[in-house]
C-alpha cells in the first residue's frame, strides 16, 4: 500500500503530472465526440495498440515471446479484460450523465483498490483509509449523485460505479505484471486484449465504428495521444515505482481536472456547492500521500 522507495525520482513526479493532466482531458472529450462511447473506447485502445506494435514487435520482441503463455502474459491479458470493462462502463455513463458526476463516481477506485489490497494482505494505515475516505467523500460532494433526477441519470451514475471497480481491479492487476515486464510491453498486451474485447463487443451490438465526421475523429485521436498514450501509459510506468493504491489515490486529481475543463469547454457549469468537495478531496490525497511517505520513512529506519 505504501511508495516502494523513500525519495521517488523526478521521472516518477513528472510522469505521474502528466498523466493526471492527460486523463483530466479524457471525459470532456467523450462528452464531446459524436460517436458511440463503445465505439470510442475500441479506437482509443485498438489505435494505441498500433502505435506502440513497432516498439513491441521489434526491441521488445524477445520481452513479448518470453511473456506469451507464462504468468506475466495471462497477468495482461486479464488486466486488458478489466480494462475493457472499465471502458464499457465509465465512457458510457459520460454520454448518459454528466462529465463532473461521472469522473466523481469513478474515481471511488481508490475505495475498491483498498478492500482488493487488504485481501492480499497490504492493509493501509491509519493515514492511508483517512485519506482515502476524505478524498471520496470530496468527489461525492463535489458532484453529488444523479439519484431521483432520472431513470438514465441513475443508470449513468451505476455504471461509472461498475467502472471505478473495473479500474481497481485492472490496476492491481497492472501492478503484478510490470514486476516482470517492461511498461511498453505490459502496455501493448493490454491495450491490445482489450481492443479486442470491445471490437467484439461492437460488433455483437451493432455499434457503428465508422462515418463520423472530422470534429469527432480529431477528439478520438485527442484521447488516444492524451489519455491513452500519456495517461494511462505514465500511470503503468509509475506502478513499477509506487503503489497501486497511490496511483489511484492520484487519479482523483481528474475530477477537479475534469470539471474544470468541462466548464470552460462544454459550458457544465460547476455547482458553487461543488467547491468545498474539491478541496476536500485535495486534502484527502495529501493525507494520504503524507502518510504513505511516513509509513516509508519508518520502514527504512527500523531495516
Amino acid at each position: 500500500m505504501n511508495m516502494r522507495s523513500p525519495g521517488q525520482p523526478a521521472s516518477l513526479i513528472l510522469a505521474l503530472t502528466v498523466a493526471v493532466l492527460a486523463v483530466s482531458s479524457s471525459a470532456p472529450l467523450i462528452a464531446f465526440a459524436a460517436a458511440p462511447a463503445l465505439a470510442i473506447a475500441f479506437w482509443r485502445n485498438s489505435l494505441a495498440a498500433l502505435v506502440l506494435t513497432p516498439i513491441t514487435l521489434g526491441p521488445r520482441r524477445a520481452e513479448v515471446r518470453r511473456a506469451a503463455g507464462g504468468p506475466a502474459g495471462i497477468l495482461c491479458v486479464l488486466a486488458g479484460l478489466a480494462l475493457a470493462l472499465h471502458f464499457a462502463t465509465w465512457m458510457p455513463s459520460v454520454q448518459l450523465g454528466s462529465v463532473a458526476t461521472a469522473t466523481a463516481l469513478v474515481a471511488t477506485q481508490p475505495v475498491w483498490q483498498g478492500l482488493i489490497a487488504a485481501v492480499q494482505g497490504r492493509r493501509p494505515s491509519v493515514a492511508g483509509w483517512t485519506g482515502i475516505g476524505l478524498a471520496v467523500a470530496g468527489a461525492a460532494w463535489a458532484t453529488g449523485a444523479d439519484v431521483g433526477v432520472s431513470g438514465q441519470a441513475v443508470l449513468a451514475d451505476v455504471l461509472a460505479l461498475l467502472g471505478a471497480v473495473a479500474a481497481a481491479v485492472y490496476t492491481a492487476l497492472g501492478e503484478r505484471a510490470r514486476i516482470r515486464l517492461s511498461t511498453t510491453t505490459y502496455t501493448w498486451i493490454c491495450y491490445g486484449t482489450c481492443a479486442v474485447v470491445l471490437l467484439a463487443v461492437c460488433l455483437l451490438f451493432g455499434v457503428d465504428l465508422t462515418g463520423y465526421d472530422g470534429r469527432t475523429w480529431a477528439a478520438i485521436l485527442a484521447i488516444v495521444a492524451g489519455a491513452q498514450l500519456l495517461g494511462h501509459s505514465m500511470f503503468n510506468y509509475a506502478l513499477q515505482h509506487t503503489s497501486a493504491t497511490t496511483v489511484s489515490v492520484l487519479i482523483l486529481l481528474e475530477v477537479p481536472g475534469a470539471a474544470l475543463l468541462a466548464w470552460w469547454w462544454l459550458g457544465q457549469v460547476p455547482r458553487a456547492g461543488s467547491l468545498p468537495g474539491l478541496a476536500l478531496l485535495l486534502t484527502g490525497v495529501a493525507v494520504f500521500l503524507v502518510g504513505a511517505a511516513r509509513a516509508v520513512r519508518t520502514e527504512s529506519l527500523s531495516s
